[in-house]
């Protein structure tokens, strides 16, 4: 199929148009939410093209590949427009005591809260499909989950930036060791500026994702994060201390911006309506750039020092040991969406050091699982998983883990373990010699280029390959009939 083909199936399944509420997607995967869930995973699973299927609370998320997923997310989301546009209906309301696919009936994941339709009638008077997705979101909207969620949204849009920065600062770091001379090149220098390019614009961005993210003006946000990083603060002495641009880093810019949206959406409650559009603003930069620099920066400043410094340590002085637990237990972390939570820290980290030391380690889980894959490949005798492998596998090996994680390892239990034991032993690898990235974003085979030193992290890779090849072999699974 066709993007637009694999599009309307995916909307004859979730459909009509009426009953999407939202859909968008992430690098690898089309994100829904729905009114009422009156399908299945299982049937979404049959659709050719689907590679997995995640249910996260009340978002459905189906797996496609990168590349993929925004192109059918685009098509998808043109045929519910025009879909709605004709009045489709919503379908039926679900009685009272009917069984419906919530979470309990979804292959259950790490992290999702099992609800089964009468347990929901308990916390929402279900009259219509709208009451019972409001009673599961409502269920699951845990401040943790939350939190994790809005620092997945600050990130996310900028890791392509990352992704293509990296790769030509990368590129032009092979090329200056093999031969000096060439930095002195005129076109090679713009490139270097256009790879250093995300490091200069790096809190402007975070900024403004921020204050997005807490609803505020992502402008001010922007602008706060400017004024914290203004070069002309270092010409500045407040107080007998000399003013550092840039202080704090990355968790600086989070404080500054979170304080902002909160300081103008009160502002916007108290100031009157006559005045809001001149005063607030006004107020907003005013009050934020004293917050940001008496507070937010020393703040900032001490937890970057901690980040920098414990993942350091963690590093050099746990070697071998730090690397098989962190590339153990990614895969789980990623399942429970925990993973989120590091995005901050290994930008912090680029942005601290020009260099990321936990990126690499971190990357040897979705090797094991490549390692996993391909022991359930030559050992399984089902043609149907031997073609689900067969098309997960490529997207695997170029750092893209979903597709094997939901459609292959996960499923059949004993080779996720076995891919765990890969990321472990690949992990040792990459931690007693210390790899580290220069970008963030990418994992597998693809992240060979942006890694300071790109034979140890090959020999970690096909390390974490073989380890976990041998392990989910030795393992063994019940092969599906």
């Amino acid at each position: 199929m066709n993007n637009q083909e694999l599009a309307q199936k995916i909307l004859e399944v979730v459909g009509p148009a009426e009953n999407v509420i939202e859909a968008h997607n992430c690098m690898t995967r089309l994100r829904l939410h729905v009114h009422r869930e009156t399908f299945t995973a299982e049937a979404l699973k049959k659709i050719p093209g689907v590679l997995g299927i995640n249910k996260s609370n009340d978002e459905w998320q189906i797996v496609l590949g990168p590349g993929k997923a925004t192109n059918v997310t685009t098509a998808f989301n043109t045929l519910v427009t025009a879909g709605q546009a004709t009045g489709a209906t919503v379908p039926p309301a679900v009685p009272a005591g009917t069984a419906v696919q919530t979470a309990a009936q979804t292959p259950a994941t790490p992290g999702g809260t099992a609800s089964t339709f009468t347990d929901l009638q308990q916390h929402a008077k279900i009259g219509d499909g709208q009451d019972l997705h409001n009673a599961i979101r409502k269920r699951n909207a845990t401040p943790g989950k939350l939190l994790l969620k809005k620092i997945a949204n600050i990130f996310v849009p900028i890791i392509p930036a990352f992704i293509g920065c990296g790769l030509i600062t990368s590129v032009l770091s092979i090329c200056f060791k093999f031969n000096p001379v060439l930095a002195q090149i005129p076109l090679l220098q713009v490139l270097a500026i256009a790879g250093n390019a995300i490091f200069w614009g790096l809190n402007l961005f975070v900024g403004f994702n921020t204050a997005k993210e807490f609803g505020g003006s992502p402008i001010l946000g922007g602008v706060m994060a400017a004024v914290i990083t203004h070069p002309g603060l270092s010409n500045i002495t407040l107080f007998g201390d000399k003013l550092v641009p840039g202080r704090g880093g990355i968790i600086a810019v989070l404080l500054i911006a979170f304080f902002t949206a909160e300081l103008e959406k009160w502002l916007h409650k108290h100031v009157p309506e006559i005045l809001d559009l001149f005063l607030t603003p006004f107020l907003v930069v005013l009050l934020s750039t004293f917050v940001g620099i008496g507070i937010c920066q020393p703040v900032g400043s001490f937890l970057s020092e901690v980040i920098g410094n414990a993942a350091t340590a963690a590093v050099h002085t746990g070697g071998a040991l730090t690397g098989f637990i962190m590339g153990g237990c990614w895969l789980p972390l990623v399942m429970l969406g925990i993973h989120q939570g590091m995005t901050p820290i290994h930008a912090e980290l680029l942005n601290h050091f020009g260099i990321d030391i936990l990126l690499p380690i971190q990357a040897m889980a979705g090797c094991g699982q490549v390692g996993a894959a391909l022991a359930v490949y030559f050992k399984t005798k089902n043609a149907t998983l031997k073609k689900t492998v067969a098309v997960a596998l490529p997207i695997g090996i170029m750092g893209v883990g979903e597709p094997l994680i939901y459609g292959v390892t996960f499923p059949l239990g004993k080779p996720f373990l076995g891919a765990c034991i890969g990321g472990a032993c690949g992990g040792v690898v990459q931690a007693i010699f210390v790899v580290g990235a220069f970008t963030m974003g990418i994992s597998g085979l693809p992240l060979v280029a942006s890694t300071d030193k790109m034979l140890v992290y090959l020999a970690g890779l096909l390390v974490a390959y073989v380890a976990g090849f041998i392990a989910t072999w030795l393992l063994g699974f019940d092969d599906p009939e």
